[in-house]
């Protein structure tokens, strides 16, 4: 799990994110990134229900995410607050899936290092 200050707690951060944020798509995930003019990232998870109706499911998802994220952050370039969002095609992927693409998304939205 990441540490609270790399976190998106509140509502009114994710909705500045969502309004104002540049949206990046990809086969399985999709990523709203804006500048937050803080030393660190923030990151918020969004997995809904139409991914599965198991809140087990959508839980081990954002589990996922959140190590991956966790073990590439230090080459995440800092000050952005960021959204990972779920598309129903992360099902039933491993766990090397998941992490090529959400490196990949990085990559196409140029906020690795």
């Amino acid at each position: 799990m990441l540490a609270k200050q790399y976190r998106l707690k509140k509502n009114k951060e994710f909705d500045l994110v969502f309004q104002k944020g540049k949206y990046i798509g990809g086969s399985l995930f999709f990523l709203l990134f804006k500048e937050n003019k803080l030393s660190d990232n923030r990151f918020g998870f969004v997995i809904g229900k139409k991914i599965s109706k198991k809140a087990t499911v959508r839980n081990k998802i954002r589990r996922r995410i959140s190590e991956i994220i966790r073990t590439i952050m230090d080459n995440i370039k800092p000050g952005f607050d960021i959204v990972v969002g779920a598309k129903t095609e992360v099902i039933g992927k491993d766990y090397r899936e998941i992490k090529e693409n959400l490196e990949e998304l990085f990559r196409k939205a140029e906020l690795i290092k």
